[in-house]
């Protein structure tokens, strides 16, 4: 195989994995690990993928919107997401929330349930819930991606260790049933993964627009069972792939109410 050829297979391999490892693509392709990393920093240079530690990922197909952009986004189900979310959340529960719109809905909600200890890598529902009567609120540090306000990298990471949760609400780019929620980076995925790991149950809040949707090529592998929190604008056809793995599927109205559907 020339090398053009194998830098072409390189590319269909990261955009159709996600994630393509130095060691893998030299297995694959029978050449040295030298070979290969030149070839990902030629791919790298030409702006057709981007390096990660270990090997490389291909370049995101869409824009990843700010924050800003988020928060004039389906405003209304979002907070019926959030409303539900927190209906599962006991008094005496230790809580893990993610960056995000969503999550700074649900953080605005949890202020009513009573005694909790709320644990956020996110800026947005640390400020939701900051003041809260009766909230113990502790922010999990780390390196600041300006675009979610939320932390991330391995001080983050370090910062879990140790510790456990009751669950975990999950904000998301897109999900799907095959693969999961979909990132626009490597260090957000480790780290959701880091974080449902930790955790007794799993939530991810998405709205409708968010279900089937994959705008990125970073993915977290979910454990085997977890719920996912929609709105009533989710189709049942984008619902029932969730349905058939297995996957609870909540639908919420927007006054955070569960709809049979």
């Amino acid at each position: 195989m020339k090398a053009s050829q194998r830098r072409e297979e390189i590319v269909r391999m990261a955009t159709s994995n996600g994630l393509a490892s130095v060691d893998e693509l030299s297995q694959v392709f029978d050449v040295t690990a030298s070979t290969i990393r030149r070839d990902l920093a030629q791919l790298t240079e030409s702006g057709r993928l981007a390096r990660t530690y270990g090997g490389a990922i291909a370049v995101p197909l869409h824009r990843e919107p700010s924050l800003n952009e988020r928060r004039g986004e389906s405003h209304q189900a979002k907070r019926g997401i959030g409303l539900w979310a927190a209906s599962q959340v006991h008094p005496g529960d230790v809580v893990l929330l993610d960056a995000g719109t969503t999550t700074a809905e649900l953080a605005h909600a949890l202020r009513d349930v009573g005694k909790l200890t709320v644990m956020t890598i996110g800026l947005t529902p640390l400020a939701a819930i900051s003041g809260a009567p009766d909230v113990n609120v502790i922010c999990l540090g780390g390196h600041l991606r300006d675009i979610s306000q939320g932390f991330e990298g391995p001080i983050t990471e370090a910062a879990l260790e140790g510790l456990t949760f009751d669950a975990v609400f999950l904000g998301c780019d897109g999900v799907t049933a095959d693969r999961g929620i979909c990132e626009a980076t490597v260090a957000q995925t480790r780290l959701k993964e880091l974080m449902w790991r930790a955790s007794d149950r799993a939530y991810v809040l998405a709205h409708g627009k968010k279900l089937g949707e994959r705008p990125f090529n970073a993915w977290v592998r979910m454990p085997a069972s977890w719920t996912l929190v929609t709105d009533e604008s989710a189709t049942d056809a984008q619902i029932e792939p969730f349905r058939e793995r297995g996957i609870e599927v909540v639908v919420a109205d927007r006054a955070g109410r569960r709809l049979e559907r």
